[in-house]
């Protein structure tokens, strides 16, 4: 049966961003390394795996009132790797270590001020499954 989104959090650091409409990533992909030689048949590349990339997290949402949270978060642009941790509404959870790549802001004439933000995933990411039911 499929889970609803609804209750997933982000925490970046000490601080679970709050006012989230949408998170996207862990997206793994893994590097290929040719290794055709002048004698391997059939007229085919050969390939064996090389690195992989945990890809980048984005996120969107909504300007809290006081902007406290948010401006925490514009200060980690460029800063050192963060501990980061995807929870899911079912327990399931993606936890990295990222480095904080974007921040932006936008403003729109019939919508409430929004925030994306963009986290490259550095290392392993670890996936656990959720445990509710």
């Amino acid at each position: 049966m499929a889970t609803r989104a609804l209750g997933t959090t982000l925490a970046i650091g000490s601080t679970t961003v709050g006012g989230l409409t949408s998170i996207s990533g862990v997206e793994l992909s893994a590097d290929t390394i040719d290794v055709t030689t002048l004698d391997s048949t059939d007229g085919y590349r050969e390939f064996v795996g090389g690195f992989i990339d945990g890809g980048e997290v984005s996120a969107d949402g909504y300007l809290s009132d006081s902007g406290t949270d948010e401006a925490a978060l514009a200060g980690l642009v460029g800063a050192d790797e963060q501990s980061c941790v995807i929870t899911f509404s079912n327990g399931a959870t993606w936890t990295f270590a990222g480095v904080v790549t974007g921040f932006s802001t936008s403003a729109d004439l019939e919508d409430a001020i929004g925030f994306s933000i963009t986290i490259k995933v550095s290392g392993k990411p670890v996936f656990a499954a959720g445990t509710d039911s």
